[in-house]
C-alpha cells in the first residue's frame, strides 16, 4: 500500500480521533442507525478524553454518510475540531463501528480495511469490438468501449477462390479489430493504475487481443472462465482479485526470507521484532513493513516524540535522544508514521479474517530495508 495519502495525519501534533464505521448493513432503517452510530461514536470519543469540537465534527461526517451509505464503511481521521482524513474502507470493520482517542491516528486497520483492493478492468472481447469496465471492492462502473470494423466478421464454409479471399478478408478484420481493443485496453490500464486486466470472451478472441498488448501488460492479464451474461462470472472476478492478492503477498514474504538470510558479512536485508524495527525507522531504513494485523507485536508499547524519528521501546530512550516530552503508542500505528514520513510502503499479509499463516515475520511485525 502506497502511504502517502496519510501525509496530512502527520502535519499536525496528536491526539487523534480514529474512528471506524460500518456502513455495510444496507435497510430502510440505514440512515436512522448511521445518526445512532454518529452519537455513539461521539458518546465515546468524550468519554476517552477527546475535545467537544473534535466530537462534534466526527459525529457530523458520520451523519452525513446517511445521505450516500459507502458499500462497505469509512474510516474518520479527525483533530483540533475538523476530520482531517475520511478513506473510503474496501471491506467492512470486523465486529462493528468503533472509536479510539489515542496520541497517533490509529492506521493500522487501513493496511486491512482499505490496503490491498486490486482494480480490475474486465474487458468484455468479442468480434466486432470490446466494452471496459472497471471493477474494486466499493463497485463497479463503464470504462470505455471499442467498436472494430464491423465487416466481414464471418467465415463460411466454401473453397471456392472468392470466398477463400472472403475468409482472407475476415482474418484481417478480426486481426486489425484486435489491435484495436488491445491499445484501447493498454491506454484505459495507464489512465486508471488497474493492477489486473480480466479478459471475458472466446478462447480465440482472448488470446489475440492479449497477444497484442505491450509485454509490460502481459503479467496483469488473467482469464475469466465464465462468459458475458454467466451469473457465475461475478464470481470469477472476485475469485482473480483475491488470487491477485494472495500473489502479491506471497511475492513480498518472498523477498523479506530471502533478505532476512544475513550475507557473508552477517548483515541482512530484512529485521522483524519490535527493538530492530524502531532502530531501522529511526535510521530511514525501512522500505516496507509487513504486518500480520493479529500479531502480538502489533499491540505492543512503544514511546513516541512529536518526531517521526523519535521512536523508541522504552521511554528512557527517548529522553537519551534529546525529546523532552513524549508518549505511549501501538507499535503498528508508530512505524506507520515513520514508514510515511520516510516514503515507504506497508503491507498487510492477511485480508481480514484470515491468518498471515507460518510465513509472517516473528510478533508479525517485519520490514524489508532499503539497505542493511
Amino acid at each position: 500500500m502506497d502511504l502517502a495519502f496519510l501525509n496530512p495525519l502527520y502535519e499536525h501534533p496528536g491526539p487523534w480521533a480514529s474512528v471506524y464505521v460500518d456502513t455495510s448493513r444496507h435497510t430502510e432503517d440505514t440512515a436512522h442507525e448511521l445518526h445512532l452510530t454518529a452519537e455513539a461514536m461521539a458518546r465515546e470519543l468524550a468519554r476517552q478524553g477527546a475535545d467537544e469540537d473534535t466530537c462534534r465534527a466526527v459525529a457530523s461526517a458520520i451523519d452525513d454518510m446517511r445521505h450516500s451509505p459507502d458499500p462497505h464503511g469509512r474510516a474518520l481521521f479527525a483533530q483540533g475540531g475538523r476530520v482531517v482524513l475520511d478513506p473510503r474502507l474496501a471491506r467492512p470493520p470486523l465486529g462493528d463501528s468503533w472509536a479510539e482517542w489515542a496520541p497517533l491516528p490509529r492506521v493500522g486497520p487501513l493496511l486491512d480495511l482499505a490496503g490491498e483492493d486490486p482494480v480490475a478492468i474486465v474487458a468484455y472481447v468479442d468480434r466486432k469490438g470490446a466494452d471496459f469496465e472497471l471493477r474494486s471492492a466499493l463497485g463497479r462502473e463503464q470504462a470505455g468501449k471499442v467498436v472494430g470494423r464491423q465487416w466481414p466478421i464471418h467465415r463460411t464454409s466454401s473453397v471456392d477462390w472468392s470466398e477463400r479471399h472472403f475468409q482472407l478478408k475476415v482474418e484481417n478484420t478480426w486481426e486489425h479489430n484486435a489491435a484495436e481493443i488491445a491499445d484501447a485496453l493498454s491506454v484505459c490500464q495507464e489512465e486508471t493504475g488497474a493492477d489486473l486486466l480480466i479478459m471475458v470472451g472466446d478462447d480465440r478472441e482472448r488470446s489475440e487481443v492479449r497477444e497484442r498488448l505491450p509485454k509490460r501488460l502481459h503479467d496483469q492479464v488473467v482469464e475469466a472462465v465464465h462468459g458475458t451474461g454467466s451469473r457465475l462470472l461475478d464470481e470469477d472476478v472476485e475469485r482473480l482479485r483475491s488470487e491477485h492478492v494472495r500473489r502479491r503477498i506471497d511475492d513480498e514474504l518472498d523477498r523479506f526470507r530471502a533478505a532476512r538470510n544475513p550475507d557473508d558479512e552477517g548483515r541482512s536485508g530484512a529485521v522483524e521484532g519490535v527493538p530492530a524495527l524502531v532502530e531501522a525507522a529511526r535510521e530511514h531504513r525501512l522500505e516496507e513493513l509487513l504486518i500480520s494485523p493479529d500479531g502480538a507485536d502489533a499491540r505492543r508499547e512503544v514511546w513516541i516524540g512529536e518526531d517521526p524519528d523519535q521512536v523508541a521501546v522504552r521511554r528512557t530512550e527517548l529522553k537519551i535522544l534529546g525529546e523532552q516530552h513524549s508518549w505511549p503508542a501501538r507499535a503498528d500505528d508508530a512505524l506507520i508514521r515513520s514508514a510515511v514520513t520516510t516514503d515507504a510502503a506497508a503491507l498487510s499479509l492477511a485480508p481480514a479474517g484470515e491468518s498471515a499463516g507460518e510465513d509472517a515475520p516473528v510478533g508479525g511485525l517485519g520490514a524489508i530495508l532499503r539497505w542493511k
